[in-house]
């Protein structure tokens, strides 16, 4: 076990979702103190007893981050605990696609801009003064290829992603010099159980995998990547 996260605290939001689960591991493993928002009660319960050794050193809540009260009472939680948030990870998101833009219900639209381009905002609104205060940190979050490859039938996904990508990266020009890193990662397909299940006539060789992403993740949160503000990382795999 490394000890490159020891004594730091990470918030990661769905960290008991398909790619939350390998990133809150990933950062457990290096000794970090982690917190993690959940939506689903056994979920939460499974990945709390799997992840038995780190008990210690994992906090669950249940969180719409969609909410920004809600989200801001758990960073005040978080900070109160443990005066300190060293980094922010958003793993939450959703897809809805094979739609053509009109004939989409506007209930999809907004489920995908809350899903994808709320979540990030109402997280980043709550850590990133935090972060000002203490004069570092590094916030991550995960939009999609969509963001960039705007496939047909699904309009409402790509355009919450490549919305996400811009906040993002103006957030970053903001937090310029202050010691806060801001940046995004851009995965196509990710090997999870869900998306087997979606798809399962895909070759899922070619999806890159959810601990490959996770290093990736801990990279961009580590001092290693200090000079990187501002980026969107393509995590493509095969695919």
């Amino acid at each position: 076990m490394s000890g490159r996260f020891s004594g730091s605290v990470v918030l990661v939001a769905g960290g008991t979702g398909g790619l939350g689960r390998a990133v809150t591991s990933a950062f457990l493993e290096e000794s970090a103190t982690v917190v993690v928002t959940y939506r689903n009660q056994p979920e939460w319960e499974k990945f709390k007893t799997a992840a038995s050794a780190h008990a210690a050193r994992l906090e669950g809540h249940e969180v719409d981050v969609t909410d920004e009260a809600a989200v801001r009472q758990l960073v005040e939680k978080i900070l109160s605990k443990h005066s300190r948030l060293d980094a922010l990870v958003n793993t939450v998101g959703g897809y809805a696609g094979g739609l053509k833009l009109w004939e989409m219900e506007t209930k999809v639209f907004e489920q995908m801009l809350n899903l994808n381009l709320r979540s990030g905002y109402a997280l980043s609104r709550a850590a990133v003064p935090a972060m000002l205060k203490q004069g570092r940190g590094a916030i991550v979050n995960v939009a999609a290829k969509a963001a960039l490859d705007h496939a047909a039938g699904a309009s409402a996904y790509a355009a919450s992603k490549a919305a996400a990508v811009a906040m993002l990266d103006s957030l970053a020009a903001d937090v310029k010099g202050t010691g806060v890193r801001v940046n995004t990662i851009l995965p196509s397909i990710i090997d999870t159980e869900a998306n087997r299940n979606a798809m399962p006539k895909a070759d899922f060789a070619k999806w890159p995998k959810p601990r490959d992403i996770a290093r990736v993740i801990l990279f961009l949160c580590s001092d290693d990547a200090k000079v990187i503000q501002g980026a969107a990382i393509p995590v493509y795999g095969d695919s």
